[in-house]
């Protein structure tokens, strides 16, 4: 518990030294005025809580890598790295690759997250599914500044390709944890799982996607892709849309562009999305879905747009990097979403849950082509 106060402490102290030394970033060419040194700051503080959270502890001094905040934050640390004209990493971001690269090397020694003896089947397969995807997708994003592929993201791939379905409905994709949350652990979140292994196929450098000794099992994976783009959930299939910008070949243009126009067709009037539009979410404790534009569906889609090729200047991403810089919080750096399992007091580090994606998915779109 030392640990998890320092790091709030420190949180607390870089966010105010960073709003009371720079206020309103202001933004450049196209892209809108926000602060990205409060979100980095925001955005390491819940990295570095969840890295002391005793429920993310794991065996041999690892942690759990999250959907919703660990995940994210790899993804997006980068990206105010050089907004930033940071030369390091900061202390979060370095542990937790460090964390991912010790699990790759002792793949078959740690345990996997969420064993069956603890959690009963089929929990140790779909432990080890999701963390081949995201182990693979962070080192690729890692490498992917660099121009090289290196051996631990080599053998993060290996872990992965070892694991995937080869026959049956699943063929091409993974198993996947479902603990009934959505909206990356349930059932359709296989699909969510194999968006994720498809972009890292596409980010890892060095021309991995088009090796001829992956291409089995790059097609396999397309053509999973390919089955659900019509039967998928929106946020589904914006996941795939996102891999067709790193897989240029993952999805014909008729499909893609039908995603394309169903996320335009639920942009609402203030330029923003709604987390709850995204699929047809329920409560588990049967309370309503916000319906209000909230940062992790307007950070989602405004990010997933432009990979998969809508300029900046576009109608609907112009509006919705409006509504980004519009409404992040002065106080706290980040951009709010809430749960769509149940409602939780936005206030304490489980409530943040979502806060959490969404700063990271809106620093993504902020800084897209930049």
């Amino acid at each position: 518990m030392k640990i998890w106060t320092a790091a709030i402490v420190t949180c607390s102290i870089g966010l105010a030294a960073s709003l009371l030394a720079s206020g309103s970033q202001k933004g450049t060419g196209s892209s809108p005025a926000w602060n990205a040194r409060a979100a980095a700051t925001y955005l390491d503080g819940r990295q570095a809580w969840w890295q002391s959270w005793p429920n993310a502890a794991r065996d041999h001094n690892t942690s759990c890598v999250s959907c919703h905040t660990a995940l994210p934050y790899a993804l997006a640390r980068p990206a105010l790295r050089a907004e930033l004209a940071e030369s390091d990493l900061p202390a979060p971001e370095r542990r937790l690759l460090d964390n991912v690269v010790k699990r790759v090397r002792l793949w078959k020694e740690v345990e996997p997250f969420y064993p069956d003896q603890a959690r009963g089947l089929p929990k140790t397969s779909e432990s080890r599914g999701t963390e081949a995807v995201m182990n693979a997708l962070i080192l690729a994003t890692h490498d992917a500044r660099t121009g090289t592929l290196s051996d631990d993201a080599q053998q993060a791939f290996s872990n992965l390709w070892a694991l995937q379905f080869t026959a049956g409905e699943m063929k091409g994709a993974w198993a996947w944890l479902n603990f009934h949350n959505e909206p990356w652990e349930a059932s359709g979140s296989p699909y969510f799982g194999a968006a994720l292994a498809a972009i890292a196929v596409g980010t890892a450098p060095g021309g991995y996607a088009a090796r001829a000794d992956v291409q089995d099992r790059v097609k396999s994976l397309r053509d999973y892709l390919r089955r659900g783009t019509e039967s998928e959930s929106l946020f589904n299939r914006l996941m795939a849309l996102w891999a067709s910008g790193k897989v240029p070949s993952l999805l014909e243009p008729g499909p893609r562009q039908a995603i394309v126009d169903a996320a335009f067709s639920r942009q609402q009037e203030d330029g923003g999305w709604t987390t709850s539009a995204l699929a047809p979410w329920k409560r588990q404790d049967g309370t309503a879905l916000d319906i209000t534009s909230d940062g992790f569906a307007t950070g989602l889609i405004t990010f997933v747009l432009q990979q998969a090729g809508t300029p900046r200047t576009e109608p609907h991403v112009r509006k919705g990097l409006a509504w980004l810089a519009q409404h992040q919080e002065t106080s706290s750096g980040m951009w709010a979403a809430s749960s769509v399992n149940k409602q939780r007091d936005p206030a304490t580090d489980i409530g943040k849950f979502m806060s959490d994606a969404a700063t990271a998915y809106a620093v993504l779109a902020l800084t897209e082509g930049r």
